[in-house]
């Protein structure tokens, strides 16, 4: 029997499944939610840092909204978020210029993925993490500093395709 494989959700994900303004880009996220997410065909994580970027959200029902979903569907929790290699390897993102200053809860998100050798980080982030030439950069910042573990990064409607 094949593994199942490990992806990380970052909070874009989330968002999406609210998201009135991109009707299309929400249904998929939607799909992915009740047919993948919910009959546990991934195992689906999340981290703390997903938990305060929802804390930061000023509508509060949206903030309910989105909380009540990590309790809705079965998400694990990655604990080691805080961990040396964690921040170190952000920073790498970071210092390399692969990810803007402003990013680090990108660059974090990219981390936990890898230290934790999670296969797909979901996003609907285009400009900082869905994107090919960040993933490649990505990739060579994590073979410099040997996690030579393949994290792909990924959109709902890449995932969506490959079961199609």
């Amino acid at each position: 029997m094949d593994k199942k494989l490990k992806i990380y959700l970052d909070t874009s994900v989330i968002n999406f499944l609210f998201a009135d303004d991109a009707p299309e880009k929400k249904e998929v996220t939607i799909d992915f939610f009740e047919n993948y997410v919910l009959k546990e065909t991934y195992l689906v994580y999340i981290s703390s840092i997903v938990i305060e970027e929802i804390e930061r959200t000023n509508d509060l029902i949206k903030r309910e909204k989105l909380l009540n979903i990590l309790k809705r569907y079965p998400i694990k929790f990655i604990e080691n978020i805080d961990s040396e290699e964690v921040l170190f390897l952000a920073k790498e993102y970071l210092n390399n210029n692969i990810l803007p200053r402003n990013s680090e809860a990108d660059a974090l998100h990219v981390a936990i993925s890898t230290i934790n050798q999670i296969d797909i980080l979901l996003s609907w982030n285009f400009k900082h993490l869905a994107n090919y030439q960040r993933k490649k950069k990505i990739q060579i910042v994590n073979l410099q500093n040997n996690y030579t573990y393949p994290i792909d990064i990924l959109t709902p409607m890449e995932v969506l395709n490959e079961n199609a």
